[in-house]
């Protein structure tokens, strides 16, 4: 400072820096010095220019302006699309197919109603006057039903060119991002995802508590992890039908067995059932043991299709070239059964399936749960939607409490049950397949709104069952055998 003093006194100031013009000072004394600084500060922070003896301040801008016109268009069309996709219009297509589906069946038990009548023309009149308002009815929903469709088509259309110019008009505004502010938000959101990734896979590995058959204290089901075991069974990809996995109500000393079933027969038909004494002996094929069910030729008593469960040492699965549920007791290599009613499908009639493919006589598939065993099939009746029977495990086994649901069973690909819930799966892709329905059999409600997704490491889910002793999902897809782990709340 001393330095800077002694110049300033001794000499003129002449100081310019920056489009600012500062008068020539003669700088003599103390006094004159500090208001000499006193005027530059002032020129420097004056928002109007000093003129006369003082500084003038000239700033010129060369980056061009920012454009909020367009950034306020685009959240007026995130507003806009918000407010025109609603939850309530997502649903509403839900909604009236689910609506003209009860309307059918309504009609369809009236009309039934009047066919059996024998009133001597009494009221057919009045009955057939209600029929025609419940078909004015019908066609009132299917018309609702066409324009919520074409109007979701259009709308769908109409979004999918706004949020193209949205996105084309974010990244001409991200030029004007010089601090790289939306790039690194970015990469923190990529950063987030993996570690919410790995500690899904962290929390999905850890061992879920055991609960005996019977009791369920779980509360609701939040993901599937896995897979958790993944290996070719001992017959190599010869087969790619079949089934396997633990008793969910084993006898003592056999907690720790698993079973499996292929299809050997033209991928339909199976004869025996091999068990073996631990996942390792299951995984290298070593030591089964072989139970015999029938011959190699299809007889009554030959499994058909992929689905089956075991429970209390006995196999439960569609007897051949029937409508009825066999019962194979491993003990004493007995079978009994039970038939499921008339109009009941079999032999690929009702088979799981999805546009791609179909899977050759699922008619019916076979689930255990912490309750025991049920069999979910499909009626002509019920329209070609699955239906749920209890079969108490007795010989011969005999059906229990029945309900009929609205899902129709050839858009599905597979079922479970837990809790006494039924769910149901769809194919998305080779690599996921999506938990997409449940069915409540304690309250009757049913939901289509699940989305919980299944890696898959096959393209096709022939076999898929739950064990209620360990909470995992058996799997056998396309010849390899498969466990996943369900995730409760």
């Amino acid at each position: 400072m001393g330095d800077w003093f002694k110049f300033l006194l001794s000499h003129k100031v002449h100081l310019c820096s920056q489009g600012y013009r500062i008068q020539t000072v003669p700088v003599t004394d103390m006094s004159r010095f500090y208001l000499f600084f006193l005027m530059l500060i002032i020129a420097l922070i004056s928002p109007q220019p000093v003129r006369g003896k003082g500084c003038v301040c000239e700033l010129h801008n060369s980056e061009s302006a920012f454009p909020e016109n367009k950034l306020s268009n685009v959240e007026i069309i995130a507003k806009e699309c918000i407010r025109n996709i609603s939850s309530e219009k997502r649903t509403e297509g839900d909604r009236l197919v689910l609506g003209l589906q009860h309307r059918i069946q309504h009609l369809n038990e009236n009309v039934s109603m009047l066919e059996k009548e024998d009133d001597g023309n009494l009221y057919a009149a009045v009955s057939l006057r209600i029929i025609q308002l419940e078909l004015a009815e019908i066609q009132d929903l299917l018309d609702k039903l066409s324009r919520s469709t074409s109007n979701n088509q259009q709308l769908s259309a109409a979004t999918a060119v706004q949020l193209q110019d949205m996105n084309e008009t974010m990244m001409d505004l991200e030029d004007f991002d010089h601090t790289l502010v939306m790039e690194k938000q970015r990469e923190n959101q990529r950063i987030k995802r993996d570690l919410k990734l790995c500690t899904d896979e962290l929390n999905a590995t850890s061992p879920p508590p055991t609960l005996s058959p019977g009791n369920c204290g779980l509360g609701q089901m939040v993901n599937v992890s896995g897979p958790k075991t993944y290996s070719l069974t001992v017959y190599g990809t010869s087969y790619s039908f079949g089934a396997w996995g633990k008793d969910a109500n084993p006898a003592p000393g056999d907690e720790n067995k698993y079973w499996l079933v292929v299809l050997s027969a033209s991928n339909v038909f199976g004869h025996f059932v091999r068990q073996y004494n631990s996942m390792s002996t299951i995984l290298l094929g070593i030591g089964p043991t072989d139970a015999y069910i029938s011959s190699s030729n299809p007889t009554t008593n030959t499994i058909q299709g992929p689905n089956m469960v075991l429970y209390g040492n006995a196999l439960y699965y569609n007897c051949y070239n029937t409508y009825s549920v066999c019962r194979f007791n491993l003990t004493t290599r007995t079978v009994s059964n039970v038939a499921l009613p008339s109009d009941t499908g079999f032999n690929s009639k009702f088979p799981f399936g999805h546009l791609g493919t179909t899977y050759g006589y699922t008619d019916m598939d076979f689930a255990t749960d912490e309750f025991g065993v049920y069999v979910i099939y499909t009626t002509t009746s019920n329209f070609g939607n699955i239906v749920i029977s209890k079969v108490e495990t007795s010989t011969p086994p005999v059906l229990g409490q029945t309900w009929s649901t609205s899902l129709h069973k050839k858009t599905v690909t597979n079922t479970f049950m837990v809790c006494g819930v039924l769910y149901a799966t769809r194919y998305i892709d080779k690599d996921i397949e999506e938990i997409f329905y449940s069915f409540d059999t304690k309250t009757n409600t049913e939901r289509y709104d699940w989305r919980i997704h299944i890696r898959k490491m096959q393209a096709n889910i022939k076999y898929l069952n739950y064990d209620p002793r360990d909470h995992l999902l058996y799997v056998y897809s396309d010849a390899y055998i498969l466990t996943h782990e369900i995730i409760f709340e």
